[in-house]
């Protein structure tokens, strides 16, 4: 036990810095922030339908108190595709790790290749359905998943691309996947109550269901007008080494420097193949990534009061806490009273330091960040990366490179 003198001794550290930030309030003012860019989709698709209601005002940081950049152009940016919105699915995770091993491909060999995100939550949505099944009704059946879930699919169904797959049916240009998922639920909780746990029946009736919604993806795709397979596609035109991408995190929950198990929800397989630093170790290798040129797909919360959607950027305010008082212990608080949430992924594609800060061009399918002039571009700042990221993709050779060392290799999952 600490003594009380020690104890103190940290309090009034912490005092010191806090003041040392008073001069730096931000404003916190009362605001409404509609997704308008949702509903716009949600009108094209029924635009019968009822408008929603107005958000409530919450409370959010004054834009206007933060010197935020302007323009993605500011940035020094790694090659990426231009951002493209996910529409009304909730595959984020999938658009955002897919643009990342795009990236991957365009640095390593130079080419530029369009791959298929719907193929691949297709087969998401199936293994969901099959692990329902061997848990007897246990496992977690919904929209969403980890960036890591995109390599273990690949891994199992192979990858195509994107023009061969899109997951839109005849006459729809809204990517969506609501409706699959309501009525594949609705199917495994029927089989649930009847205690019918027949796997390949219950899979191919999935895939009925994905098919009817999405399309039934291609068994082989031509390429230079041969046929392929999609795991051939893999192996023989995209030829990424997936061994070779690894997930990073930071928590207090496991012991650091070891691999351990992501605990939110979304990591429904229970993947252990995170591995988990200490938080400036995790800062210092997704600035280090960066710096280098490398792109990085980051596990975020997007819901909070710094969060600012409307004018494209996101930072920590003073009013949640002074920057400088973010520290593991700080972190963690927010992961155990789930004030700091596995919301949605997104694609680190640049930085730029701007009056002594850095700030990271986030490269965003989601709706939220089609509201701004920057079309499916966010701006974080560094505050925000070391309170409100969860966990990072990217290549093993610049995590060790940043930490000075090896990090072994991660445990195989049971899938």
């Amino acid at each position: 036990m600490r003594s009380s003198m020690a104890v103190w001794a940290m309090v009034a550290a912490h005092l010191v810095v806090s003041r040392s930030d008073t001069c730096a309030q931000d404003k916190a003012v009362w605001g409404e922030y509609p997704d308008t860019f949702n509903r716009e989709l949600r009108r094209r698709l029924a635009p019968a339908t009822r408008p929603a209601e107005a958000p409530a005002a919450t409370l959010m940081l004054d834009p206007a108190t933060v010197d935020a950049p302007k323009s993605p152009a500011d940035f020094r940016q790694a090659w990426h595709h231009p951002p493209v919105s996910q529409g009304l699915t909730g595959q984020c995770w999938d658009f955002s790790a897919t643009s990342f091993l795009e990236s991957e491909v365009h640095r390593l060999t130079g080419r530029e290749m369009r791959l298929s995100v719907a193929h691949t939550y297709y087969w998401e949505f199936v293994e969901k359905a099959r692990e329902f099944v061997r848990t007897r009704g246990q496992s977690v059946f919904n929209r969403g998943s980890e960036p890591d879930a995109v390599l273990r699919i690949w891994r199992r169904y192979g990858v195509m691309p994107a023009e061969a797959y899109r997951g839109l049916p005849a006459g729809q240009d809204i990517p969506q996947d609501r409706a699959a998922h309501l009525e594949i639920a609705a199917y495994l909780a029927e089989m649930k109550v009847s205690g019918r746990w027949d796997e390949s029946q219950i899979v191919t009736a999935a895939r009925a269901i994905l098919d009817k919604h999405l399309g039934r993806p291609p068994e082989t795709v031509l390429v230079d007008g041969k046929s392929m397979t999609p795991a051939a596609y893999l192996k023989q035109v995209v030829r990424l080494d997936l061994d070779n991408y690894v997930s990073l995190m930071s928590t207090m929950d496991e012991p650091y420097d070891q691999w351990s198990q992501f605990k939110p929800v979304d990591n429904w397989w229970h993947s252990r193949r995170y591995y988990n630093v200490k938080l400036d170790d995790f800062v210092r290798v997704i600035r280090h990534a960066a710096r280098a040129g490398r792109t990085v797909c980051l596990g975020i919360d997007n819901t909070e009061p710094g969060y600012c959607f409307r004018e494209g950027f996101a930072a920590v305010p003073t009013f949640d806490i002074p920057p400088a008082l973010i520290d593991d212990p700080a972190r963690q608080m927010r992961f155990s009273n789930e004030s700091t949430t596995d919301d949605h992924d997104v694609h680190l594609v640049g930085w730029l330091e701007k009056d002594g800060q850095m700030w990271y061009l986030i490269k965003d399918s989601g709706t939220k960040a089609w509201n701004n002039s920057h079309n499916g571009y966010m701006f974080y700042r560094e505050d925000y990366i070391r309170l409100k990221v969860l966990c990072a993709l990217l290549s093993r050779d610049i995590i060790e490179q940043a930490l000075g060392r090896g990090i072994g290799t991660p445990p195989k999952d049971a899938q």
